[in-house]
């Protein structure tokens, strides 16, 4: 009989987890050291990660390492993969999920500076990011990269387009680096649609009911997490190069 708590064991591991203070990534990280992994708690706000980190040691009992990373600077994605492997001694997991998606009037307003710090965060460092971790774990134990991405990248919105692009860019990294470090390191893709986080805080009240979504809800980070953990163990162990939709039926309405 296949065990699965065996198979989802990630005892002795480590995991990096960018935008990992909040939201999504905050979930991907309370469920990787339940399973038993160190993790390192990544992002732009040193104080958040801290906070976080202060959380997951007093609920799990495992080592957690905060680290303040801007992704879109390749000197700091860098130093985040250089200080994981000094202080932790190891790297399995890499969750590139850091993002972000400003906004714009009009396409014609979109300026230089906003479409080359949208495409820097999702899609420059995240390469940086995973190309360090993908060669270190190929010449070592292996391991898993996962990527989130979004359902926005196969169904773009003219209200956030800069974004979709740069995520429809991470989805086609996904394919190439799981050919690059295969065999011993997978690389697959998860693609939320609708989740309640920060960015939900000022929706109207309409949309945050769900109704649109055909299970008739938003999803939420704890939708996302077990995905996370499933890709991250032994229990997917011949899923690569997949992106793998969680969106309540969204995409397949439109």
């Amino acid at each position: 009989m296949t065990d699965l708590k065996a198979l989802h064991d990630l005892t002795g591991k480590v995991a990096v987890v960018t935008g990992g203070s909040r939201g999504i990534g905050r979930a991907i990280v309370q469920i990787l050291a339940e399973a038993g992994a160190d993790v390192v708690i990544a992002s732009r706000k040193l104080d958040a990660c801290e906070a976080a980190a202060a959380e997951v040691r007093a609920s799990t009992g495992r080592r957690a390492l905060p680290v303040a990373c801007h992704v879109g600077h390749w000197d700091e994605c860098d130093l985040l993969i250089d200080r994981t492997l000094a202080e932790l001694g190891r790297l399995d997991v890499l969750v590139n999920n850091a993002g972000m998606s400003p906004l714009y009037e009009r396409l014609d307003a979109v300026t230089e500076e906003l479409y080359d710090k949208t495409l820097a965060v999702n899609l420059k460092g995240p390469f940086r990011l995973a190309v360090l971790a993908g060669t270190h774990m190929a010449a070592h134990d292996g391991g898993s990269i996962i990527n989130i991405s979004t359902t926005g990248s196969l169904v773009a919105s003219t209200h956030e387009l800069p974004y979709a692009c740069a995520k429809a860019g991470l989805n086609a990294m996904t394919v190439g680096l799981a050919e690059a470090f295969a065999p011993k390191v997978r690389v697959n893709t998860i693609l939320p649609g609708p989740i309640r986080t920060d960015i939900t805080n000022v929706w109207p009240a309409e949309a945050l009911e769900g109704g649109f979504v055909p299970l008739k809800r938003l999803g939420e980070p704890d939708d996302i997490a077990p995905l996370a953990l499933h890709l991250a163990s032994a229990a997917s162990s011949y899923t690569t190069g997949a992106s793998i939709r969680v969106d309540g039926g969204l995409t397949r309405k439109v």
